[in-house]
């Protein structure tokens, strides 16, 4: 009981942390291609107008949800966007506690749910397309400009990208970076450890039709402005030139809890090293586990996944004797906040 108390307490104290004059609105929505090979679930958080009491979004037995207005009306004038990209097997409702916070703060945030590589749809011939991830944020951008009515205006200068492991593989190929499929299988035989190498394996985006070539061509959207990597995966593959090149500015937040599978200096760090001096900023957060990027996990939620799928229960763990999540996340929109403010 005592932890449940702790834990609701947390989740109002984030709450007030980042408190704005926004009250925060919440729609969903589902974006069809031109051939309807690839529709994508979209939701949308955004500075809103109303006075009606807000609801849960995305709360379950195993996850604490979010408070928003759903439909509400959107704010008037201009805001930022922030498109949200999540990990391998994750959803959107993973990063929901960093979209609400940041609507809060005046941002319009966006996220998909990338098909193939979700918690429900895990099709291999889907998640074998891993190029089109980019192309999802692209046309999640599409559809917020195209629509203010429903979301707000945005302001066009400030379009930023936010992606959790996978997610921020997804975000910095968005901006510029460029993949190398060799490179990559040639890294994952000297480390064959890291958890990167066997979802790539699993994905087997390099065996698709034209796969390598796809993965290695420019992916880039040039309205993004700035980006944002949670605990990447994937990273060793980006070239030496692309990285050196990025045009444009990238926090690169890393989870300091060791790791075998997914090693900090092996990924955020490395990735740090290769970027822009001038333009990169490298946070190591040294209670964060790469799992403490997610929702906040309800007491008795790692017992209850682990019965259904033994081992899944990690991803409720944080660093051990460090602070909740709660308070790692109200750290990481601290982070963002003052970096995409600038």
């Amino acid at each position: 009981m005592k932890t449940a108390l702790a834990a609701l307490f947390l989740i109002c104290l984030t709450g007030h942390a980042f408190a704005n004059d926004y009250p925060v609105g919440f729609k969903t929505a589902t974006l069809s291609d031109a051939h309807n090979l690839r529709p994508l679930e979209l939701v949308v958080w955004y500075p809103a107008i109303t006075e009606a009491t807000p609801r849960l979004i995305r709360d379950d037995m195993v996850f604490y949800g979010t408070l928003a207005v759903p439909d509400a009306p959107p704010a008037n004038g201009e805001h930022p966007l922030v498109v949200l990209s999540h990990g391998y097997r994750g959803n959107w409702g993973n990063q929901a506690w960093l979209g609400s916070a940041l609507a809060r703060q005046g941002y319009i945030v966006a996220a998909v749910n990338h098909p193939g590589s979700t918690t429900k749809d895990r099709s291999p011939a889907a998640a074998a397309r891993l190029w089109q991830r980019p192309e999802d944020l692209s046309r999640v951008i599409d559809s917020v400009l195209a629509q203010p009515e429903q979301f707000g205006a945005v302001a066009q200068s400030r379009i930023a990208l936010a992606g959790h492991s996978l997610g921020g593989w997804t975000v910095l190929e968005s901006a510029g970076a460029r993949f190398d499929p060799a490179r990559f299988a040639k890294d994952c035989g000297v480390h064959p450890q890291l958890s990167s190498c066997s979802v790539y394996q699993q994905m087997n985006p390099a065996g698709a039709p034209a796969g390598e070539a796809q993965l290695s061509a420019a992916l880039s959207d040039k309205r993004v402005t700035a980006v944002v990597s949670l605990d990447i995966g994937l990273s060793r593959g980006f070239t030496d030139a692309s990285l050196a090149a990025l045009p444009v500015p990238v926090l690169v937040i890393a989870a300091g809890v060791p790791s075998v599978e997914l090693p900090t200096q092996l990924e955020s760090a490395d990735l740090a090293k290769r970027l822009p001096k001038a333009s990169t900023q490298y946070v190591e957060i040294s209670d964060a586990s790469h799992f403490s990027f997610m929702a906040q996990c309800k007491p008795g939620a790692a017992a209850m996944l682990d019965e259904d799928a033994p081992g899944d229960g990690i991803i409720c763990q944080d660093g051990a004797g460090g602070r909740p999540r709660a308070a790692i996340q109200q750290q990481v929109v601290t982070l963002i906040s003052k970096f995409l403010a600038h």
